[in-house]
């Protein structure tokens, strides 16, 4: 019988640290053997958002634990396990150094593969953790740090259709929060008070809407959030001004990806029209819903992976060493940590003032 390999993931790119056990699996879909995520909220609270010094510090003190628990958890020994996978990036430089030190340590004492693991592609890959995907397909990817349309054409082939040229959109729905005095981490809890509030209550401004093809843009959107939030005197203003950012996201998302399907159509020659979207906003209930509608009208198939797989996590890292190490994809132990990293290598980096589109 065909051993079946065993990967233990790795990350800390942010202020979750997490480790997983991922199994290899007959149909193509991964068995998570242990799936352990240890958050920071507490630690940053206080701050209203992510402190790296002190991200990193909480990383050194919980990574060992984390690490045993999900070997603990998973029922395997260390012996037991095939290669070790951790992020390399992108991320807090401190805080990324924590988990890939960590992970390399793990792989060189026990003299097993070490696999660096690009945290984008975890999030890219992250519905093969419960779905069965077959390349190529359009992904959206909505998180924190990142809002991109890709397409996905193989393991380590990808080519970006287009990017936010300014915010993403999580960070949009977490200083949207922070303006309505929802205590961090409050982009999340923005969809619950939007179902109490009007969308139409607000007129906001959707940058970049008709033009730019696949790229998107948030400031313009936030700014506008700020000036109103200062003249709010209710919740119940609070819940409709909630209810418009998210109405008015869900709007500029819907209109993107039409232009992302055309897009992914004129490349795509296998006619396989399916749709990922992934990353820590897309457990957004009412996106998911929104995009879920759109797809069924463009005729494209809407994948997603489990809510509890949208934010950072280890098994989506460990299932991409799963994927690398059926390659022999291995890095050397002197692979250095990636602050910046690009899905797509060749895309061009579109940050800044002066973009023309």
């Amino acid at each position: 019988m065909k051993k079946k390999h065993i990967i233990l993931g790795i990350e800390s790119s942010c202020d979750e640290t997490a480790a997983s056990v991922v199994q290899e699996n007959d149909q193509d879909i991964p068995i998570i053997l242990s799936n352990i995520v240890s958050s920071q909220v507490n630690v940053h609270k206080e701050f209203g958002g992510v402190v790296p010094e002190l991200a990193a510090r909480s990383h050194i003190e919980k990574i060992d634990l984390i690490t045993k628990k999900a070997i603990d958890e998973s029922g395997v020994k260390f012996k037991d396990l095939d290669a070790i996978a951790a992020t390399a990036g992108p991320g807090l430089i401190v805080c990324l150094a924590v988990g890939l030190s960590f992970g390399k340590s793990v792989a060189s004492s026990l003299n097993k593969p070490f696999i660096a693991v690009n945290h984008l592609e975890g999030h890219a890959l992250s519905p093969k953790l419960n779905s069965k995907l077959n390349y190529p397909y359009l992904l959206l990817l909505v998180s924190g740090g990142h809002t991109q349309f890709l397409s996905i054409e193989g393991l380590g082939k990808y080519k970006r259709l287009g990017t936010t040229i300014d915010d993403a959109v999580g960070e949009a729905f977490d200083k949207t929060a922070k303006l309505l005095g929802i205590e961090f981490p409050g982009g999340p809890k923005i969809e619950e008070f939007a179902k109490k509030g009007d969308p139409k209550k607000y007129e906001l401004p959707k940058p970049i809407i008709n033009k730019g093809g696949c790229n998107l843009s948030f400031a313009g959107l936030k700014t506008a959030v700020l000036k109103i939030s200062k003249q709010i005197k209710t919740n119940q203003e609070k819940y409709d001004l909630a209810a418009s950012f998210q109405g008015t996201v869900e709007e500029i998302l819907n209109k993107k990806s039409k232009f992302a399907f055309e897009e992914f159509k004129k490349i795509n020659k296998k006619k396989n029209n399916t749709f990922v979207v992934a990353g820590g906003v897309a457990a957004n209930k009412k996106i998911r819903e929104n995009l879920t509608n759109l797809c069924k009208e463009e005729n494209f198939n809407p994948v997603f992976p489990p809510i509890n797989l949208c934010g950072d996590n280890a098994a989506m890292i460990a299932m991409v060493g799963l994927e690398k190490f059926k390659l022999k994809q291995f890095n050397n132990l002197d692979y250095p940590a990636k602050p910046r990293w690009q899905l797509d290598e060749n895309a061009t980096f579109l940050k800044g003032s002066g973009i023309r589109l």
